[in-house]
């Protein structure tokens, strides 16, 4: 099964989707050659083999930050499981990660779980408990990185249905770092992993790229599906 999430046909309205290779000619000669090169550029460094899982995370702050950080590294395969009743509200932001991260909620652990295995991820979920090193997962293979709450960790469910438990190794008198800091050291070293071994990132294809882009320019023109919406009516 591929790991990539989009299809060839773009969501633009409820009742309408429209092929990829429409919306890039028609939206594409709307935007500044500037913000085309910078969309060609980070389309070329997107990663979906690599998925990030946050379980019952209960500060929104925090995935704010971990989704920041991933989309910063091109990780945007991002999976939310809400087993929390309450949130604690966060005056922090994405700074826009959440618009170009590919985001999927779910409801229980199970549920995700059973289908990122399906989809033919390695779960690795951290946690205090393991003592396995975080540097000792090939991360060049399909893989979930599972971060847990910021009290208890993952859940014993998830301790029971991951692959390996892993641990960001640590040497002063603190027992854990918050959740956006251990998220953040465990992207930048996936990203130096698969640098080192790729000397690249990114794991899409040719037409992956241009589902992407086709993507990211309704997403960065306001009155995109609109235009979209009202061109097409017209061709049919």
């Amino acid at each position: 099964m591929s790991l990539f999430p989009l299809s060839t046909q773009i969501p633009v309205r409820e009742n309408l989707h429209i092929h990829y290779k429409f919306v890039v000619d028609t939206i594409g000669p709307l935007l500044t050659p500037e913000r085309l090169a910078k969309i060609e550029r980070v389309v070329a460094g997107r990663n979906f083999s690599n998925a990030i899982v946050l379980e019952g995370i209960y500060d929104r702050g925090n995935i704010s930050a971990v989704m920041r950080t991933a989309e910063a590294f091109g990780f945007v395969n991002f999976h939310i499981i809400e087993t929390q009743e309450k949130f604690k509200e966060s005056n922090r932001v994405t700074q826009g990660a959440d618009k170009w991260t590919e985001v999927q909620k779910w409801k229980t652990t199970g549920d995700c779980i059973r289908e990122l295995k399906k989809r033919g991820h390695k779960i690795v979920a951290t946690s205090l408990e393991a003592s396995k090193p975080l540097d000792q997962i090939d991360w060049t293979v399909p893989t979930a990185l599972v971060l847990g709450n910021e009290k208890e960790g993952i859940s014993k469910e998830m301790f029971e249905l991951s692959d390996e438990r892993v641990i960001i190794p640590m040497s002063g008198f603190v027992q854990s770092f918050n959740i956006s800091v251990a998220g953040a050291l465990s992207l930048y070293h996936i990203y130096l992993k698969r640098f080192g071994c790729f000397n690249q990132v990114a794991d899409v294809t040719d037409e992956q790229k241009e589902i992407l882009k086709a993507h990211y320019y309704l997403r960065t023109q306001d009155s995109g599906a609109d235009i979209l919406q009202r061109l097409f009516s017209n061709q049919t």
